[in-house]
């Protein structure tokens, strides 16, 4: 369980990730933007790292409410819609995350780090497997392709979408725009 120091230091992290990218957080730049001392940051986190993995396990916090939510939904198809939805949501509200999930490569040399993206990754991808193996078994979803890689193929087109949203300074409607990329993807995935 975090403290309120610690919720506002990650939440603030996140604010410079989002006006200076992942290279503009720093200790300094985090005890000034709080208004506190950079001995005051170390008294609740050891080192960027640990804030780091700290922005990490709660993006997985909000996966697991974005899961919870999706399960809720009747059909394989539905449930691929919800899902996309809720992490468009997210985005859109928080765009700085963009920045800390999918910047693996700047976490290649921090063993902790890249493990936690994994996870991540993995975890997501587990999870749209067994969407897709149920849906596949009700004749909802394609069974000529291994669920495995359907659901890699969509997962990184989520990836590459919200990315290309990134890069292009979030000048499109990531929702709306979003919202037509599903329904390509069930085009694509549907029996």
């Amino acid at each position: 369980m975090q403290t309120a120091r610690q919720i506002e230091i990650v939440e603030t992290a996140l604010h410079l990730i989002n006006e200076n990218g992942i290279q503009g957080l720093t200790i300094k730049n985090l005890s000034k933007k709080i208004g506190i001392s950079e001995p005051a940051i170390y008294r609740h986190y050891e080192n960027k790292i640990e804030i780091l993995v700290a922005v990490l396990d709660s993006f997985g916090t909000l996966l697991a409410g974005i899961k919870a939510n999706v399960e809720k939904h009747e059909g394989s198809l539905e449930k691929i819609e919800a899902m996309f939805t809720a992490f468009f949501q997210a985005f859109k509200e928080n765009p700085s995350l963009v920045a800390v999930i999918f910047s693996e490569e700047l976490f290649r040399n921090e063993q902790q780090l890249s493990q936690k993206t994994s996870e991540i990754i993995n975890r997501n991808i587990e999870f749209l497997k067994g969407v897709i193996e149920k849906g596949s078994q009700s004749g909802e979803i394609r069974s000529d392709i291994p669920a495995e890689h359907l659901a890699i193929m969509v997962m990184g087109t989520l990836r590459l979408f919200v990315k290309k949203w990134q890069l292009s300074g979030f000048d499109f409607a990531l929702d709306s725009e979003g919202k037509k990329l599903i329904q390509s993807i069930i085009i694509l995935i549907s029996k």
